[in-house]
């Protein structure tokens, strides 16, 4: 597998370090508020990174955390804790908000298709190997205490700017208007690990500490809750291209300072969702979130097989003109499928061996760099494609296994809303017949009565049975499939 490394920004082969196993890390949400469909994006693209890893015959181990404690506004260990923002806004505690933002998070990766991680561990349960972890770092002196906080200190390092996306100059104090000198600091880079008495005074969560009574700096949660679950070796680490720098910069720094080696060597990132207003964003207010979509009528999965028709390396511009398009296109792809299930086919359990090729494509395309616009066309490819209808379904359902837009379950959702409709409407007929001490039996006995004139080319008893069955409010439809009958309305 072909995957891009945004550590070398190069696209390389995927190999993890043990073979047949693979370590996965993605970075969880701050759950001080709902996650917005920007968010959601990317959560949706590690997934199907982990399902196809999975499909491909990997043992996957997949750790994500839960912020809610330690993440400040800014990103440069500047501002108010987000968790005690959300708090204030709410007039509720932080672990109320915690709670309530966690399980939104998880509904609304639950309507998505998205798994739920094998381990998923809030940073407020972690709190002793944080701990031990910054104790780590400074005894090795690559960290110092200074105001009450520990800082990491990054001029032991050979190559802070392990992405290869940030300069010296682009750091300057006062480029960014939200960022504001921290005198404690050694160099304008080095990052808090820890704090107690600078940032304190309105923190609601604290802990006792060997530096006092504080609570962690954000950096430090991924790397101790990933070495805590995945050991020392990190296969695959995921995020959103805005956590590259200076969240998983630090994490980089801080984890290989404390292990004493290469830490993860490859790092998934996936870029932005784009309004007409630029990058979907919390602070921008008015963000869409999946409730908002599905109150706009939408099914959230729609909005899956939206990301999906995009690669997760190029920003992706949201309208609702172009979700509408998507929506558009899943119908269809509903539709077809439905209409195969309602010749009474099943999906095989086994591949048959005309659908082997189609599988080679749909793997051929994941294998490039997670295309998953292109498994997307693998899946076009085999409803056109001159092979059973039992193996198209077959591969549906095989394909879903990665792409998770529930086809084969909507079609049979469409198929029975079909057959309730249809269930009703005969209903309806019969009781209209029965006001009129008939049956549904009687009219048939007439419709086939009149199938044989016709036949014999008595056209004028046709006709009679035609006009007998109008002066009954039946009126008959003629069609290639032969004739129906509805209720003159």
């Amino acid at each position: 597998m072909i995957l891009y490394n945004t550590l070398g920004n190069r696209r390389q082969e995927f190999v993890p370090h043990e073979a047949g196993k693979v370590r996965m890390y993605t970075c969880g949400p701050t759950v001080y508020h709902y996650a917005h469909i920007g968010n959601l994006r990317t959560y949706i693209m590690e997934d199907v990174l982990e399902k196809y890893l999975r499909y491909a015959g990997y043992d996957v181990l997949r750790v994500m955390n839960i912020t809610d404690v330690g993440h400040l506004s800014s990103d440069a260990d500047t501002g108010e804790d987000k968790m005690l923002a959300g708090a204030k806004r709410e007039h509720k505690s932080v672990m109320d908000i915690a709670r309530f933002y966690t399980d939104a998070f998880f509904s609304d990766a639950a309507k998505l298709n998205i798994k739920t991680p094998d381990v998923v561990e809030p940073a407020t349960s972690c709190i002793p190997e944080f701990i031990e972890m910054v104790q780590t770092l400074l005894d090795k002196g690559s960290a110092y205490l200074a105001g009450g906080n520990v800082y990491f200190d990054t001029s032991k390092l050979e190559n802070y700017y392990v992405f290869g996306n940030m300069n010296e100059e682009e750091l300057q104090v006062g480029v960014r208007e939200d960022v504001s000198e921290d005198t404690n600091k050694r160099n304008k880079n080095d990052f808090v690990l820890w704090f107690t008495q600078s940032k304190f005074e309105d923190q609601a969560l604290k802990w006792e500490s060997p530096w006092g009574l504080g609570y962690p700096g954000w950096h430090i949660e991924c790397s101790a809750i990933s070495i805590k679950h995945c050991g020392e070796y990190l296969d695959i680490h995921c995020g959103g291209v805005d956590n590259a720098f200076p969240h998983h910069t630090n994490e980089i720094a801080q984890s290989e300072a404390y292990l004493g080696h290469q830490w993860c060597p490859h790092w998934f990132h996936v870029l932005h969702l784009l309004d007409k207003r630029g990058k979907m964003s919390k602070s921008k207010g008015g963000f869409l979130t999946v409730s908002l979509l599905e109150e706009k009528g939408y099914d959230p999965l729609a909005y899956r097989f939206f990301c999906l028709q995009s690669h997760y390396r190029k920003p992706l511009i949201f309208s609702f003109e172009n979700l509408d398009n998507a929506v558009q296109a899943y119908n269809k792809l509903v539709a077809k499928i439905a209409a195969m299930l309602a010749d009474a086919l099943s999906v095989p359990d086994e591949a048959p061996d005309e659908a082997l090729p189609y599988i080679d494509r749909f793997k051929a395309a994941l294998d490039n760099d997670l295309n998953t616009s292109l498994a997307v066309t693998a899946l076009y490819d085999v409803l056109k494609a001159k092979i059973s209808d039992t193996a198209k379904l077959y591969l549906i359902a095989d394909f879903d296994r990665v792409l998770s837009l529930g086809l084969i379950e909507a079609a049979k959702r469409e198929n029975d809303k079909k057959a309730a409709a249809e269930a009703e409407k005969e209903a309806v007929k019969a009781a209209y017949l029965a006001d009129k001490g008939l049956t549904p039996e009687w009219v048939g006995e007439q419709l086939s009565a009149r199938a044989a004139a016709k036949a014999e080319k008595n056209w004028g008893e046709a006709d009679r049975i035609r006009d007998e069955l109008k002066a009954c409010g039946i009126v008959i439809k003629d069609s290639k499939e032969g004739a129906s009958w509805e209720i003159d309305q």
